[in-house]
This record gives structure tokens, C-alpha cells and sequence, in this order.
């Protein structure tokens, strides 16, 4: 491994580089996006089943705010009825729908970093193509301008280029799978978050408490 990475140049330690930090990206997202940190299956219907009746205490909606991101989600509507018992329709949708926001990015973290590591590795490694060329041309011509140069420096030119565009085939083309991959699991995860929330809405509006309407003066 050493020798290849000798024999590479020094055109490959970013390459390197990107490699580690996109492999640490795509355990961290992983074991972020697990069903049950974001979208508990039967956590929907136990919400709605504790709160038939009454809006849950507050302690239990942080705890309910704790639980996944869908908890999340669901509690900013039960915060905003313990804020308001009032609150209008449109209210209530908004804060669910800035909650949705905030979950879709929560979500979305290291994404577009993992994306840029996709695109720049084949770049990283055309340049050190066009650093091996350079070499190569390099060697070609000894410092008093008679054509032959330099073998061993040829030999490294070659390889520089060589290496350097393998590896950045290597690192860009599990990057941008797992990107691929990771992307349409989240695009899965906000379509079922958007479902919910807006189950959840009609469930809270059930909730809402009638606005009181003012009393009438009696008749003289």
C-alpha cells in the first residue's frame, strides 16, 4: 500500500481524504435515518389514542418530542395548542408546517457534502492525470534539450497519472450511489412525514377549542 501510494504522488492524499470523510458521512447516515429514529411505525396512532380526549400534558409531549423526528413533528402541534387553545386552522398548520422544515433538513444534513465529494473526486483525479502528463512530457526532454529524458522520471509520470485516475473513479463512484441511495431514502422519509402531519392536523383541529362568541346584551 505504501508503494502505490509512492508511487501515486502527492496528487492522492486529497483523494484520500475525501475517501475517509465520505465513509464516515455515510455510516453517520445510516445509522441516523433507521426507521425508528425517524418514523416510527405506530407512533402516529399512539398520539392521536393518548390525546382522544384532551391535549397531552407537557411533560409528555417532551417526551413525545425526544422520540423520533416524527415526535417531533408532532409535538410542535401539541405545543401550539398548549400555547393557544384558540389557535386557528391556519396556525396550527404553519407551525407543523416550520416543523416539517426543520425535520426535512435535520434529514438532508450531510448530503450535499457527500454530493461534493462525488463530483470532486473525478476532478482530484484528472488533476493528478494532468500532473502525471506534465512528468511525462517533462521526461521526455533531458535539462540540455536532447530528446530521451529521464526513464525513471517517465516511469513516474505514468504512474501518477494512472493512479490518481483510477482512485478517483474509485472514491466518486460509491459516493455518488450512496448519495443516490440515501437521497431517495430521505425523499421516503418526508413523504411520510408530510402524510402524517397532515393527519395530525385534523386530528388537532378535533381538538382546538370552539373561539367563545360574545354575549348578546339583553333586550330592554
Amino acid at each position: 500500500m505504501l508503494s502505490i501510494l509512492q508511487a501515486a504522488g502527492w496528487p492522492i492524499w486529497p483523494l484520500i481524504i475525501c475517501s475517509i470523510v465520505g465513509l464516515a458521512l455515510v455510516i453517520e447516515r445510516l445509522v441516523s435515518l433507521k426507521s425508528a429514529r425517524i418514523v416510527p411505525p405506530r407512533l402516529l396512532d399512539e398520539a392521536i389514542a393518548a390525546s382522544r380526549t384532551a391535549v397531552p400534558a407537557p411533560d409528555v409531549v417532551a417526551k413525545l418530542e425526544r422520540n423520533s423526528v416524527l415526535g417531533a413533528v408532532l409535538a410542535s402541534g401539541f405545543k401550539a395548542l398548549h400555547a393557544n387553545p384558540h389557535a386557528s386552522p391556519e396556525a396550527l398548520h404553519t407551525e407543523l408546517e416550520s416543523a416539517g422544515k426543520l425535520a426535512a433538513a435535520q434529514l438532508q444534513r450531510y448530503l450535499g457534502a457527500l454530493a461534493t465529494i462525488a463530483s470532486a473526486a473525478p476532478l482530484l483525479g484528472l488533476l493528478g492525470t494532468v500532473i502525471g502528463m506534465i512528468e511525462i512530457f517533462g521526461a521526455q526532454t533531458s535539462p540540455g534539450g536532447v530528446a530521451g529524458g529521464d526513464p525513471a522520471q517517465l516511469a513516474h509520470g505514468i504512474s501518477v497519472a494512472l493512479y490518481n485516475t483510477a482512485f478517483g473513479l474509485i472514491v466518486a463512484i460509491p459516493a455518488l450511489m450512496c448519495w443516490r441511495y440515501l437521497r431517495a431514502r430521505t425523499d421516503g422519509y418526508l413523504l411520510q412525514l408530510e402524510v402524517a402531519a397532515e393527519r395530525f392536523a385534523q386530528h388537532l383541529l378535533t381538538l382546538r377549542r370552539a373561539e367563545p362568541k360574545p354575549s348578546r346584551p339583553a333586550a330592554p
